[in-house]
């Protein structure tokens, strides 16, 4: 099998991806229940001797649902967060398959080296994460409310990029949120509006044009909707002069639904 991903859910309601090469399968967060990440990986055709890991973004519940029921269903595989994440997560109990990463500090799990990177989010010590195996790069970025320079630079060459797209600024302001929580979204450390997810993928491509594969992923589902992100993206991106189907595929992660499988 070819170096993939999977989308099983990407929201608030909960977040879940499974990267996998022929030899190795991890999980990125744990944030829907255990019995439905065990359904994507046998839709998947996952089996248990590939499944070496979860790595966990964040503490937020969103994220990390079921990691100890999880835990206990598959015991072979081990969980990676950084410590400050560790200390945050204190639903989880501590155990001897818990390892504990360094941001910026590159790690092998089977056959996959990933890297973790700092992102902008109201948590502990949030992170994205970057892949590489086969020669190629696949990058995560959600949960975060800005991108700065030093981001763009850890996911400057990916083959395939996983942008969070969260939500349409205007329907967020006129929606039912709480002051609070639309304020809180708006933030430097909330989320990436369908806007200022363009925008960075205008920097990306400006900084280094490649054949790329975007997934715009963690709707909103009070604020957002699947089409409206994509034509914004297509929008924003065409009036830089770059064409959808000219060296950028785009597409858009279903909420709580299991995805096709991407390839790089």
């Amino acid at each position: 099998m070819a170096f993939s991903f999977c989308s099983f859910s990407s929201g608030s309601g909960g977040n879940s991806y499974l990267v996998r090469t022929a030899t190795t399968a991890l999980l990125v967060d744990a944030g829907i229940s255990a019995k439905k990440i065990i359904a994507g990986l046998e839709q998947t055709g996952t089996e248990d001797h590939e499944l070496k890991a979860v790595l966990i973004t964040h503490e937020h519940s969103d994220h990390i649902k079921s990691l100890a029921t999880l835990m206990k269903k598959k015991q072979a595989i081990e969980a990676y967060a950084n410590q400050g994440t560790w200390n945050a997560m204190t639903m989880v109990p501590a155990g001897d398959r818990n390892r504990t990463i360094v941001v910026g500090e590159p790690f092998l799990v089977g056959d996959i080296m990933v890297k973790a990177f700092s992102v902008c989010h109201d948590a502990a010590d949030p992170v994205g994460y970057s892949f590489y195996a086969e020669g190629r790069q696949m990058s995560i970025v959600t949960d975060t409310g800005c991108i700065p320079e030093g981001m763009v630079e850890e996911i400057t060459g990916a083959d395939l990029l996983v942008l969070e797209a969260n939500h349409d600024v205007d329907m967020l302001r006129i929606g039912r949120y709480p002051w609070f929580l639309k304020q809180r979204i708006l933030g430097d450390r909330g989320h990436l509006s369908n806007e200022t997810a363009a925008r960075m993928l205008v920097r990306l491509l400006a900084h280094s044009p490649k054949n790329r594969k975007i997934l715009l992923a963690h709707l909103s589902k009070e604020n957002n909707f699947p089409e409206m992100a994509y034509q914004t993206v297509k929008n924003i991106l065409e009036e830089e002069a770059y064409l959808i189907g000219d060296r950028i595929e785009v597409a858009t992660i279903v909420r709580d639904e299991v995805s096709v499988v991407f390839q790089v």
